[in-house]
């Protein structure tokens, strides 16, 4: 079985290779359900972070986990060692999801998501966001 980091590694060769340099991993499934099926659970299986709700962000350089204040103390005891920095959401100096990638990436850089698991209307926002910034936004990986 493979750790955490070697998956994060995995994940980083496979964003070089495509010439993305931030990808987005939701809780979500193609219904914004909470509670995700087997199926759903990439971002479980990236992070070894087992709550409902979080969204793992990688770049080439550091990945973080988004999660709110019920899962702080079980995403910092599960993130352990695993090189995932816990970003504790709505606390003091933690930046939003969207406002960290636009900080993050630059122009002539690309995010990468599965689409089919971002709610329309936040994806849509995002990627005005972020092409107003020069940022190429790709939803089918």
């Amino acid at each position: 079985m493979t750790t955490v980091k070697e998956r994060i590694a995995a994940l980083r060769a496979c964003m070089k290779e495509k010439g993305i340099d931030a990808y987005l991993i939701p809780t979500d499934d193609y219904h914004a359900s909470e509670y995700v099926g087997e199926f759903f659970k990439c971002r479980a299986y990236m992070t070894g972070f087992t709550g409902s709700a979080g969204t793992l962000v990688v770049t080439l350089d550091e990945a973080g986990l988004w999660t709110d204040g019920r899962y702080f103390l079980q995403a910092a005891k599960q993130l352990e060692g695993s090189g995932i920095m816990l970003r504790k959401e709505r606390q003091p100096g933690v930046p939003a999801i969207e406002e960290y990638l636009k900080q993050t990436l630059k122009r002539g850089e690309t995010l990468g998501f599965d689409g089919r698991c971002i709610m329309q209307d936040s994806s849509e926002k995002l990627i005005t966001q972020l092409n107003a910034q020069g940022v190429a936004v790709r939803t089918d990986i």
